[in-house]
Protein backbone atom coordinates (compact mmCIF):
# COMPACT_ATOMS: atom_id res chain seq x y z
CA UNK A 1 0.00 0.00 0.00
CA UNK A 2 1.45 3.35 -1.05
CA UNK A 3 0.85 6.48 0.96
CA UNK A 4 0.09 9.63 -1.02
CA UNK A 5 2.40 12.39 0.28
CA UNK A 6 -0.04 15.06 -0.92
CA UNK A 7 -2.74 13.88 1.48
CA UNK A 8 -2.57 15.02 5.08
CA UNK A 9 -2.96 12.30 7.70
CA UNK A 10 -6.23 12.02 9.57
CA UNK A 11 -5.85 13.55 13.01
CA UNK A 12 -7.92 13.58 16.13
CA UNK A 13 -10.26 16.61 16.24
CA UNK A 14 -8.25 18.36 18.96
CA UNK A 15 -4.72 17.29 17.92
CA UNK A 16 -3.60 20.76 16.83
CA UNK A 17 -5.10 22.37 19.93
CA UNK A 18 -3.31 19.79 22.10
CA UNK A 19 0.03 20.60 20.45
CA UNK A 20 -0.52 24.30 20.99
CA UNK A 21 -1.43 23.83 24.65
CA UNK A 22 1.66 21.68 25.20
CA UNK A 23 3.88 24.27 23.50
CA UNK A 24 2.30 27.05 25.58
CA UNK A 25 2.98 25.08 28.76
CA UNK A 26 6.61 24.45 27.80
CA UNK A 27 7.23 28.10 26.87
CA UNK A 28 5.63 29.16 30.15
CA UNK A 29 8.10 26.89 31.94
CA UNK A 30 10.93 28.70 30.13
CA UNK A 31 11.71 26.06 27.49
CA UNK A 32 11.76 25.97 23.70
CA UNK A 33 9.31 23.22 22.66
CA UNK A 34 11.29 22.19 19.56
CA UNK A 35 14.58 21.98 21.44
CA UNK A 36 12.98 20.11 24.33
CA UNK A 37 11.45 17.49 22.01
CA UNK A 38 14.90 16.90 20.49
CA UNK A 39 16.37 16.04 23.88
CA UNK A 40 16.28 12.54 25.32
CA UNK A 41 17.20 13.13 28.95
CA UNK A 42 15.03 12.45 31.98
CA UNK A 43 14.31 16.13 32.64
CA UNK A 44 13.04 16.67 29.09
CA UNK A 45 10.82 13.58 29.30
CA UNK A 46 9.48 14.71 32.66
CA UNK A 47 8.61 18.17 31.31
CA UNK A 48 6.91 16.65 28.26
CA UNK A 49 4.87 14.33 30.50
CA UNK A 50 3.85 17.26 32.70
CA UNK A 51 2.88 19.26 29.59
CA UNK A 52 0.83 16.34 28.24
CA UNK A 53 -1.01 15.95 31.54
CA UNK A 54 -1.74 19.68 31.58
CA UNK A 55 -2.98 19.54 27.98
CA UNK A 56 -5.24 16.58 28.77
CA UNK A 57 -6.86 18.49 31.60
CA UNK A 58 -7.38 21.56 29.42
CA UNK A 59 -8.82 19.47 26.57
CA UNK A 60 -11.20 17.75 28.98
CA UNK A 61 -12.39 21.20 30.05
CA UNK A 62 -12.88 22.25 26.41
CA UNK A 63 -14.86 19.10 25.64
CA UNK A 64 -17.01 19.47 28.76
CA UNK A 65 -17.84 23.06 27.88
CA UNK A 66 -18.62 22.03 24.31
CA UNK A 67 -21.09 19.38 25.52
CA UNK A 68 -22.67 21.88 27.90
CA UNK A 69 -23.17 24.45 25.12
CA UNK A 70 -24.70 21.79 22.84
CA UNK A 71 -27.12 20.83 25.61
CA UNK A 72 -28.12 24.45 26.10
CA UNK A 73 -28.88 24.88 22.43
CA UNK A 74 -30.75 21.62 22.12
Amino acid sequence: MMIDPDLSPIEEPFAELERRIIDEYLRGAGHDPVALRARHDAMARSLLVDAAIYASARLAEVEARSHYVRELHG
